[in-house]
C-alpha cells in the first residue's frame, strides 16, 4: 500500500470534529485536524450550554436520541467534572398548555429511560411556597424540578483537542482546506494557512467532513457537486440579562406556539435566556441575532418572571448555526437533532465521511459511531475506549470539586476565592499549571485574567487572538472594558513577535 502522511484528515475543529480527533488518535490513528478559524469558533461555542436529553424531543418520538443521550450525561460528568455539573431545572405548569398529567408522563420517561444513577429524579413543587417559585408571576402554582446538567461547551471542545493532541493528533488552526482531491485511494488535501497565506499539502488515507454549518461546502470541493443541500441551517440565539434570582435552579419555560426556552443562572452574575429556532440562509459566519429574535425571548420570558425582561437589560447576546440534516421537516423545531454519517466513495477510490447535525450531549457517541465505520473502511478493529477516560484536568471524583478548590487555596492563599473557583471551573487540576509553585496568576491584564493563564492557554489551548481567550476559553468577555481587550491584543502581539508562549 502506498504510504500516506495521515490515516485520517478531520476538517472541523467543532464539537464533533474535535471528539473524532481525540477517539482516533486514542486508537493509535495517525490524525491531522484542520480548523480554518479557532477551535469551537461556530456552533459548538453558541449552544445553550447543556448535557441534557432533550425533554422536548419525546413530543416528536425522537426516543433513541433522547435515550442515547440521557445515558451520556453522567458519562460526560465523570469524564469532565471541572466543565459539566449537574442543573436542576424547574418546569412550571402553564395552564392552557401541556397538562400537568403529560409533563409527569415525560419526566417519568425523562427518569428512568435512561440509565440516571446519580442525578436525583424528578419532584413536584408548590410554587405558592418554595422559593424557586418567588421569581414567578402568581399565575404559576405548581411545577416539576427534574436533572439534567450544565456544560462549558467551547471548552468542551479545547480539551477534547488538548487530549487527541496529547495522544499524537495534529491539530491545526486557523487552517483552512482549500481543496481536497482523490489520489492513489485515498486524498490530498491543499490547505492555506488563514494568517500568513502560507499554502500546505497533506495526504491522507481516509477524510471526516464535519465541517458543521459548511459541510456541504466541503462536499463540492471534494465532489464537484457545489448543488449538495444535506444540511438544514437553523438559526438559535441567546441573550444575557443582569441576573433575574439568586437561587441555582434553572427554569425551563413553555410557550404558546410549543417552543420551550431555557433561563440559567450564568457566570455568577448573569442570566442566560434562550433559544430561539428559526431557519436561516446565508454565510453561516456572518449569523447574528434579528430583532424578531431579541423581541421573542423578552415576551417569553416576561410571561413568566415578575420582572419584565426588556431589550435594555440586555448585556450580550450570540447566535449559532444548527447544521442539522435536512430530512424534510416543516418547520425548524421539527427537524431532527439526531446525527447522521454518510460515507462517500469506496477503499478503491478515497472515502470521505460526512458528519451531520448532532448535539453536544451526543458528541462522545457520535465519535465512536464515526470510528465504526473508518475501521471497516480501513480494514481495523481498534476498540472504543473514551467513556471512561478523563479529559484534561478532569482526574477527580465527581463529587471532588470542593476538595480541589481547597488544594488550589493550599498552593495560592493570596488568590480570591471567586478567581480560584473559576480556575478550577475551566481547568480542573490543570489549574495548578497556571498558579504555579508560587501560587500567583502575574500580571492581570483584565479582570482577574493574569499572564499566567493567558500564557497557558496560548501554549496549550490553541489561543491566539484576544476572543479566542475572552469568549471561547472563557467567558471573561462580559468583565472586560475595551481598553483591556485592548491590552490582552497586545499582549498576545508581543507574545507572538517574541515566541514567549511556551
Amino acid at each position: 500500500m502506498s504510504s500516506f502522511d495521515y490515516d485520517i484528515l478531520i476538517i472541523g475543529g467543532g464539537i464533533n470534529g474535535c471528539g473524532i480527533a481525540r477517539d482516533a488518535a486514542g486508537r493509535g490513528y495517525k490524525v491531522l485536524l484542520a480548523e480554518m478559524n479557532d477551535l469551537a469558533s461556530g456552533t459548538s461555542s453558541a449552544s445553550t450550554k447543556l448535557i441534557h436529553g432533550g425533554l422536548r424531543y419525546l413530543e416528536h418520538y425522537e426516543f433513541r436520541l433522547v435515550r442515547e443521550a440521557l445515558m451520556e450525561r453522567e458519562v460526560l460528568w465523570k469524564i469532565a467534572p471541572h466543565i459539566i455539573w449537574p442543573l436542576r431545572f424547574v418546569l412550571p405548569h402553564h395552564k392552557g398548555l401541556r397538562p400537568a398529567w403529560l409533563l409527569r408522563l415525560g419526566l417519568f420517561l425523562y427518569d428512568h429511560i435512561g440509565g440516571r444513577k446519580l442525578l436525583p429524579a424528578t419532584t413536584a413543587l408548590n410554587l405558592t411556597q418554595d422559593p424557586r417559585g418567588a421569581p414567578l408571576k402568581g399565575d404559576y402554582a405548581k411545577a416539576f424540578e427534574y436533572s439534567d446538567a450544565w456544560v462549558q461547551d467551547a471548552r468542551l471542545v479545547a480539551l477534547n483537542a488538548r487530549d487527541a493532541a496529547d495522544r499524537g493528533a495534529v491539530i491545526r488552526t486557523r487552517t483552512k482546506v482549500a481543496r481536497i482531491e482523490r489520489e492513489r485511494g485515498g486524498f490530498v488535501a491543499f490547505m492555506r494557512d488563514q494568517q500568513t497565506g502560507a499554502a500546505s499539502r497533506a495526504t491522507a488515507r481516509l477524510v471526516v467532513n464535519a465541517a458543521g454549518p459548511w459541510v456541504d461546502d466541503v462536499i463540492g470541493n471534494t465532489t464537484g457537486n457545489n448543488s449538495a443541500h444535506n444540511v438544514r441551517l437553523v438559526q438559535g440565539s441567546h441573550i444575557v440579562v443582569p441576573k433575574l434570582y439568586d437561587h441555582d435552579r434553572a427554569y425551563i419555560f413553555q410557550n404558546a406556539d410549543n417552543r420551550i426556552i431555557f433561563a440559567i443562572p450564568y457566570e455568577n452574575d448573569f442570566t442566560l435566556i434562550g433559544t430561539t429556532d428559526r431557519d436561516y440562509q446565508g454565510d453561516p459566519s456572518k449569523v447574528a441575532i434579528t430583532p424578531e429574535e431579541t423581541d421573542y425571548l423578552c415576551k417569553a420570558a416576561s410571561e413568566y418572571f415578575k420582572q419584565a425582561i426588556r431589550q435594555e437589560d440586555i448585556v450580550w447576546t450570540y447566535s449559532g448555526i444548527r447544521p442539522l440534516y435536512n430530512s424534510g421537516e416543516g418547520s425548524a423545531q421539527e427537524a431532527t437533532r439526531d446525527y447522521v454519517l454518510r460515507s462517500d466513495g469506496t477503499k478503491e477510490t478515497g472515502v470521505i465521511i460526512n458528519v451531520f447535525g448532532g448535539k453536544i450531549t451526543t458528541y462522545r457517541k457520535l465519535a465512536e459511531s464515526a470510528l465504526e465505520e473508518i475501521n471497516r473502511q480501513l480494514g481495523e478493529s481498534r476498540k472504543p475506549w473514551t467513556g471512561s477516560a478523563a479529559l484534561p484536568g478532569g482526574d477527580f471524583s465527581v463529587d471532588g470539586f470542593e476538595k480541589l478548590v481547597k488544594d488550589l487555596k493550599q498552593r495560592a492563599p493570596k488568590i480570591a476565592e471567586t478567581t480560584l473557583r473559576r480556575l478550577a471551573r475551566n481547568y480542573g487540576t490543570k489549574a495548578f499549571l497556571i498558579v504555579g509553585s508560587g501560587g500567583e496568576l502575574g500580571r492581570i491584564i483584565g479582570a482577574d485574567l493574569g499572564e499566567n493563564e493567558v500564557r497557558y492557554l496560548v501554549a496549550h489551548e490553541w489561543a491566539r487572538e484576544a476572543d479566542d481567550i475572552l469568549w471561547r476559553r472563557s467567558k471573561l468577555g462580559l468583565r472586560f472594558t475595551q481598553a483591556e481587550r485592548q491590552a490582552l491584543s497586545a499582549y498576545l502581539e508581543d507574545m507572538t513577535e517574541t515566541g514567549s508562549a511556551a
